[in-house]
């Protein structure tokens, strides 16, 4: 969602004449978009703060300035604190308020005329949708699109700070999300993944007044010619619904690969958590979501050390683990967020535990994706090429399952003829992060 809104900010951005640049030292204006979900991110931020000030002290020596902006979640969530800490922070911008950028860029340069400092605070949840003011999409996206649908979080569990990040749940009106798909296709793109904090739970108006469902969404946007592939995330268990597992195994588009985190698998932390469903419940949405589609992978995130976790609990955890087999997932240790339940509580589990258990617990999802991409060699899938890989001659890409794919071109010439492409390969070689392949046809490769 951050390289989303990256991109509607840059859209913003241009029409009042600012440009990406290559470098941070050739800017005019600099923009840290943040997370506010674990510690050390936010503490990234400083860190890149005080880079960025020394960077800066050096233009104004040539004769340039920079002007220097926080945004996100960490905006939104530490807006004083951030302008107490980096006073040299021009702009603090809230993830509701991108659309007020120019206004807060005249109210910096008004103030910089005068010879006045004062950081210029947005951090609002304003009463009118931001993305009504965002405009249209602008410029190419490239092969592989995201699009926001829906916003902020009712669930409130008691680890996470998006409800007060990222605001309540909010979902884009139907035809306004189809609009903005159907220029991405016309811009190049020919996979769109679908986000949102909560995005199984969204519930958009429609043309008729009424709201839709996800997968209603989906099978407006599976008609889009051009459209090879649609994916959603972030999804939770308890919106999983009868009419989205069973668009798995329905809409053509929809590639067999979903995110769906559960966090722990004992019911205990699960409730302290405030996540709403149990293991069981989570075993039997994947029991289902395979019946409608028998080859879907499946990610997801874990926590461990969450305060009051005891060896059962990270035991049950690892049960479950073993009961799905994931393609790849993701874990962490628990991290206490200002302002969250889970923070006040007295019961935190001590870090050489938490490491321990994060160890023991990557150990085995790390095992599950290997076997996982081993598998899959010697198999021909449809990988869609959107960047140059790290060799030259070389392109790289995700297959329907997500898994990093890169194939050796004999020339640059080849390797440009892939990208923005779906191509139909052989995966050759499983290696550490990433799959090896060969085209089925030199022709379609265009060799």
């Amino acid at each position: 969602m951050n390289v989303y809104d990256s991109a509607r900010m840059a859209d913003v951005l241009a029409v009042i004449g600012y440009g990406a640049c290559e470098s941070a030292e050739d800017a005019d204006l600099v923009i840290l978009n943040t997370c506010h979900i674990r510690e050390k991110a936010a503490e990234k931020v400083y860190s890149e703060l005080g880079r960025l000030d020394r960077m800066r002290r050096a233009r104004r020596r040539a004769g340039r300035d920079m002007l220097i902006a926080v945004a996100g979640c960490v905006a939104q969530a530490e807006g004083t604190e951030v302008a107490r800490r980096a006073p040299g922070v021009d702009l603090v911008v809230g993830p509701q308020t991108y659309h007020h950028l120019p206004r807060m860029l005249a109210q910096t340069r008004e103030a910089k005329a005068r010879g006045a400092k004062a950081t210029v605070i947005d951090t609002e949840f304003p009463a009118d949708d931001k993305f009504a003011h965002l405009g249209d999409v602008a410029g190419r996206r490239g092969a592989s699109a995201f699009l926001t649908v829906q916003e902020g979080c009712d669930r409130f569990c008691s680890f996470c700070v998006v409800p007060y990040t990222r605001g309540t749940e909010f979902s884009r009106r139907l035809p306004e999300i189809e609009a903005e798909a159907r220029h991405l296709v016309a811009s190049g793109a020919v996979e769109i993944t679908l986000l949102g904090q909560n995005v199984n739970a969204y519930h958009g108006i429609g043309e008729n007044g009424e709201p839709g469902s996800l997968a209603q969404l989906m099978r407006r946007l599976d008609e889009i010619d051009g459209l090879a592939r649609l994916r959603y995330t972030t999804s939770h268990p308890a919106d999983m619904s009868d009419d989205l597992i069973a668009a798995h195994g329905e809409i053509a588009s929809l590639m067999p690969f979903l995110h769906l985190p559960v966090q722990s698998g004992s019911d205990r932390v699960l409730r302290a958590m405030n996540r709403r469903h149990k293991a069981g419940d989570y075993l039997r949405i994947v029991e289902r979501l395979r019946a409608a589609r028998p080859d879907l992978a499946l990610s997801s995130d874990f926590i461990v050390g969450f305060p009051g976790e005891s060896d059962a609990d990270f035991e049950a955890t690892l049960a479950l683990v073993r009961a799905v087999g994931f393609a790849q997932a993701y874990s962490f240790k628990y991290s206490p967020r200002p302002g969250t339940p889970a923070a006040e509580r007295a019961d935190q589990v001590p870090e050489p535990i938490k490491a321990e258990r994060l160890a023991r617990l990557q150990a085995e999802l790390d095992g599950q994706q290997r076997r996982f991409n081993i598998a899959c060699l010697g198999r021909v899938v449809p990988v869609l090429f959107d960047r140059p890989g790290r060799q030259p001659a070389q392109v790289l890409g995700r297959s329907p399952y997500m898994q990093a794919v890169h194939m050796d071109m004999p020339d640059d010439r080849a390797a440009r003829a892939c990208m923005g492409r779906v191509i139909d390969v052989e995966l050759t070689e499983a290696l550490a992060n990433s799959l090896s392949a060969r085209p089925v046809d030199t022709r379609e490769a265009g060799l």
